[in-house]
């Protein structure tokens, strides 16, 4: 009965995550010879939105973000890290400008999001990323 009962909580576990709050992924690829782009976008209740962007230790990131909810805001992970790991910027603490020497190398998160007091309402809001990255 043990192993049915294990087999049966990590199918479960993996329905749930599957049917977790939507969310869309992209890769940030700047246009050549470019170091910035702008991209545009929408989430709505608890969907969230993210983009990976390769950069290298040294380097300076920014990220500006203009939306039309004040509880729209977005958080940046470093490499190996995501949506529920430590986050080395928080929109909602900081504000919706982020700019700072990158740590070290490799694939960096973005993610935007509503706060809880607007995605369980399920309000949206539009929003317009401009990413850079700057140096070495």
């Amino acid at each position: 009965m043990k192993p049915l009962l294990l087999i049966s909580a990590v199918l479960l576990q993996l329905v749930l995550a599957c049917n977790a709050a939507g969310s869309k992924s992209h890769e940030i690829r700047f246009p050549p010879g470019s170091s910035s782009t702008q991209v545009s976008g929408s989430v709505k209740g608890y969907d969230f939105v993210t983009y990976q962007l390769r950069a290298q230790a040294g380097q300076q990131m920014r990220v500006v973000m203009d939306t039309s909810h004040s509880a729209s805001y977005f958080n940046i992970f470093p490499p190996g890290k995501g949506p529920g790991d430590a986050a080395i910027f928080i929109g909602s603490t900081s504000g919706n400008r982020f700019s700072q020497t990158l740590p070290a190398d490799g694939v960096y998160t973005i993610q935007v999001y509503l706060m809880r007091s607007a995605a369980r309402r399920e309000e949206s809001a539009r929003y317009t990323l401009d990413i850079a990255i700057t140096g070495p």
